[in-house]
């Protein structure tokens, strides 16, 4: 994904580098700590291996997430939120989760939050 070279306000750039329906959500899931492939795949529901490598990529290349491969056999790689962008993104994803909890809650939605284990 490339950035724009014009832009009105640098929140147009950060949008760009996030913008689409998986870019939060991995970089959500990343808060958790490190994390493998396979199991960002599991977590991440109606994601593809597809869609998911190319959108951590893109991730990469704007320095929110790095990736850390082993050696050895089975291969593994482990992603994780980078110092200081990923978790200086995650502070303004914080934001945007309670905002969207607060309309659910506000529009009767509850149970949902209930039964996804995101309130109590």
């Amino acid at each position: 994904m490339k950035l724009r070279h014009q832009f009105t306000c640098p929140l147009e750039l950060v949008h760009d580098m996030i913008r689409g329906k998986w870019k939060p959500i991995i970089l959500w899931r990343l808060r958790l700590g490190n994390t493998s492939l396979s199991k960002l795949e599991r977590d991440i529901e109606g994601i593809s291996q597809k869609m998911l490598l190319e959108h951590l990529k893109e991730l990469i290349e704007f320095g929110f997430v790095e990736k850390q491969p082993y050696e050895g056999y089975p291969l593994r790689v482990d992603y994780f939120l980078t110092q200081p962008h990923g978790e200086r993104i995650l502070e303004a994803l914080t934001i945007m989760q309670q905002i969207g909890i607060d309309y659910l809650l506000e529009h009767n939605q509850e149970e949902d939050l209930r039964k996804r284990g995101i309130i109590s």
